[in-house]
Parts: C-alpha cells; structure tokens; sequence
C-alpha cells in the first residue's frame, strides 16, 4: 500500500463544519482521529509545532500522550525552502487591495456614526475584508512550506490556506475527504 502523508491543520478539528467527521468537540474530534489512524501503518500525519500548540489551546490541553505521538511535530525547513517570487508578488497585491477595502468599509462606517452596533458590523465586515480567503498568519505559512517539503497532502476547512497552498500545486484535502482517506 502506498505511504500516505497529511499536514493537519487545527481547523480540521476547530472549524463546525470539519470537526463534525471527527466529534462534536474539538478535543472528542481530535482524540477520534488519532483512534482512526492508530492502526494505520500507510499513513503518517505531520503537524507544525506552531500548529500543534494552536490545537492545544481548543483542546484543554488534555490529549492522551501515547496517542499524541502518532502525529509527526515537525517544523518546517523555513531556511531551506525555495519561495517562488511570483507568490511573494501576489500576496504583496493581494495584500494591498484588501488594505485598501478595508479602508473603504472603515470610511463608510466613520460616516455613519451610529453607536455600537455600527462598531460590531464594521469588525465584522473588516475581519471578512482583512482576513478571509488569504494566509494570515505564521502557523498558515508553516502548514504550506511543510505540506511542500514533504510533498504530502494538507487537510485543511481554511479557504485562504487553498487558495494560496494550490499556487505552489500542494493538494488540499477536506476534513470530509480525510474521514475517507483514513477509512
């Protein structure tokens, strides 16, 4: 049987909409998986540390040890891996126009002044306007350069780590299609 890698990424178990393949929590959905894969010889999953430490902080922190350890806690090669420029290009562009969206939603709501619940929409909509949809964060860009460095599979429910993970022809995989490849 052919080896299998993944890249685990904490939204497969955080998100509503993932960890429900797993559990209704994110610690039952985590523990789930690590009872599926324990048995499984032809698949190795990987995490960040970055990562791991995120997952940590959903899930009490209480794991069991012996069970923990059949997820790889490897770092990245940050300094040995090659970063196409024209990525760097992209999330430069892609950066700068949400910038600047993100100022024309704060004008619209400087205009208006109308108290706190014109406060709670413009978070909302600038949240939307800031971070959906791109990598926004280190533990993101870990997920990425790790997936690429072992050429493995990288589940994950965020939509802004496929978009940019599919720029460098990483294969992303759902929390739906992981219950099925570890079936």
């Amino acid at each position: 049987m052919k080896q299998v890698k993944i890249v685990l990424d904490t939204s497969v178990f955080v998100n509503p909409d993932s960890n429900r393949y797993f559990g209704e929590n994110p610690r039952k959905a985590l523990i789930n998986f690590l009872d599926s894969i324990e048995d499984k010889k032809h698949i190795s999953c990987y995490i960040p540390p970055s990562v791991y430490e995120e997952l940590l902080n959903f899930t009490e922190k209480l794991l069991p040890t012996k069970k923990t350890l059949l997820i790889n806690k490897k770092p990245p090669s940050s300094y040995e891996s090659g970063v196409p420029a024209r990525l760097v290009y992209e999330f430069i562009e892609e950066i700068r126009l949400r910038i600047n969206k993100g100022l024309r939603i704060a004008e619209k709501y400087s205009r208006q002044n109308n108290g706190e619940e014109s406060i709670k929409t413009l978070r909302q909509e600038y949240r939307v306007a800031m971070r959906e949809g791109v990598i926004d964060s280190k533990e993101d860009f870990d997920l990425i350069l790790l997936a690429k460095e072992l050429g493995a599979y990288l589940a994950t429910a965020d939509f802004g780590l496929v978009t940019w993970a599919q720029k460098l022809g990483i294969t992303c995989i759902s929390a739906e299609e992981l219950k099925e490849l570890i079936a």
